[in-house]
């Protein structure tokens, strides 16, 4: 097991199944204040459907593709970052994240973004990641402008939630705009 400091009393750490019970505690902090922002799958209910949920990733990354991280703030889980998708063979990714809100405001996901994004174009040699929000979100939009992604495009009606549609929008940054960014 690995972990990454992103400050003093913050952490990045493998989400992984066998932290269900810790995940499922962290749900319940922070469903509804990231249910409308994050895929349905994603926001279980109990600690067998968190289960489920690190399963599916677990499996994913074992078959090289998505990955799930979680961010640790004085011991706690408070949030993660993730590969949605991870594709070596296209040299493409897609980045997300998720956070409750006692995790705001401190520049723990724009880390553990850059991080990804580092380890991504670094030592996987992958040249586009993306990262895809609601276009309301304005906390998920700010995070993708720091990290130098462009917006390439809204989506229109595409990202159902709650008996409404909601334009979606697609960022993305290529790999030398990464490096010259982070230079």
């Amino acid at each position: 097991m690995f972990s990454v400091p992103l400050r003093d009393d913050a952490q990045l750490r493998p989400l992984e199944p066998w932290h269900a019970e810790e995940f499922a505690a962290h749900l319940d902090r922070a469903r509804e204040h990231i249910r409308p922002w994050v895929g349905p799958a994603f926001v279980t209910d109990d600690v067998e459907g968190a289960r489920a949920t690190l399963r599916r990733y677990a499996e994913r990354q074992a078959a090289d593709g998505a990955r799930l991280f979680g961010i640790w703030h004085e011991g706690t889980l408070i949030g993660g970052v993730m590969f949605v998708a991870f594709d070596a063979a296209s040299g493409t990714c897609e980045i997300g994240c998720w956070l409750e809100p006692a995790g705001e405001g401190h520049g723990l996901i724009t880390e553990a973004c850059r991080t990804l994004l580092d380890w991504a174009f670094t030592t996987r040699g992958l040249f586009r990641a993306e990262w895809h929000c609601r276009a309301d979100n304005d906390r998920s939009s700010a995070v993708a402008k720091r990290l130098g992604m462009t917006l390439e495009g809204v989506r229109r009606s595409a990202w159902p939630y709650d008996g409404a549609r909601h334009d979606k929008q697609l960022w993305a940054v290529l790999a030398p705009e990464h490096r010259t960014e982070r230079a």
